[in-house]
């Protein structure tokens, strides 16, 4: 940005991050996306994009647009995985920040609430009559062991909240591990193949990437601990979905928690809605009333970097594509 000027910023996110940022020191000019436009087609002049995946990426064009990016220096994404966008979004691209974090609570708390809902088996035990008043043995989390497939700022709000029940925490994280990265009460495992091996539950945290998509194979699935709960808060595409339900119907995993599946939603009919061992949620573990309120405060710290030339928090390596 050239000091003293204010930036024109094309907001595709919201009203509230709207209202937040044309109320920023530099005076942005603030511009509405417009229904029906598709977010690509950006207006001459717009030098910050502020976008979100789900406003019509997914009928973004397989080739560059012409023209595409022109005066763009600056985009942020309101979400943490980058692979809804297409790749030349990323290609050559100016500089891109994701929300990396900004969701990590809420998700943990679904996640914990799926391990839970799993072991209490709430809804197998709730009375609908004096018939059903039988006593049942349910399960525990105190001794347990959680694996994290993932541990960063989810993996680790995770972690953080698990141990108040008592959970053996193992994980592993996608760039290994140095012992500056260890924390107390984390077992590091360098290779998803031996924590799946010891793992009650397993949260998938994930990015989805040409290297981590289908990990959640066969051949993983069948070195699963016997009784194993998966819970998917990434992306649907880490799963290989049918190797999950045949490995559920062999009894080889006892259930599922699928917040993310592929596509979404699955289509009717798909085996997965009427499964008795999984539960399906519409990709919402990252809801919560203070999201929209933490994202527009991590724009705007942004913003502010931006505005002084300074560098940006949670920019995203493009060549990884996270």
């Amino acid at each position: 940005m050239v000091a003293g000027r204010s930036p024109v910023v094309l907001n595709q996110i919201g009203a509230l991050v709207g209202e937040r940022i044309a109320a920023h020191p530099s005076r942005p000019t603030v511009l509405r996306h417009e229904d029906g436009r598709p977010p690509w087609d950006i207006p001459d002049g717009v030098e910050v994009l502020l976008t979100r995946p789900l406003i019509g990426w997914d009928a973004a064009p397989a080739a560059r647009p012409a023209g595409w990016g022109r005066g763009l220096r600056w985009i942020q994404s309101a979400s943490t995985g980058m692979d809804v966008y297409p790749p030349w979004l990323l290609d050559g691209a100016p500089l891109v920040t994701c929300a990396r974090g900004v969701s990590a609570v809420p998700i943990a708390e679904y996640a914990l609430a799926a391990v839970l809902a799993f072991e209490k088996r709430f809804d197998a035990v709730r009375l609908r009559g004096p018939e059903d008043w039988r006593r049942e043995t349910l399960g525990g989390l105190s001794g347990r062991r959680l694996g994290l497939a993932g541990f960063g700022a989810i993996g680790q709000a995770v972690a953080e909240r698990a141990r108040a029940f008592g959970l053996s925490i193992g994980a592993v994280r996608r760039s290994g591990w140095t012992g500056s990265e260890t924390e107390p009460e984390v077992e590091p495992f360098d290779r998803l193949e031996d924590l799946i091996a010891v793992s009650d539950h397993l949260v998938l945290a994930l990015p989805l990437t040409a290297a981590t998509r289908g990990v959640v194979g066969a051949d993983l699935l069948a070195r699963a601990k016997p009784g194993l709960h998966l819970v998917n808060v990434a992306r649907g595409a880490l799963v290989d979905q049918e190797a999950l339900l045949a490995a559920i119907e062999a009894g080889r995993i006892a259930g599922a928690t699928l917040d993310v599946t592929e596509p979404e939603p699955l289509p009717a009919g798909h085996p997965f809605y009427r499964h008795p061992a999984i539960r399906l949620t519409p990709h919402l573990s990252w809801s919560a009333p203070d999201v929209e309120p933490r994202l527009a405060e991590r724009i705007l710290a942004n913003l502010d970097a931006y505005a002084r030339g300074a560098a940006l928090r949670d920019v995203v390596n493009v060549q990884a594509g996270y």
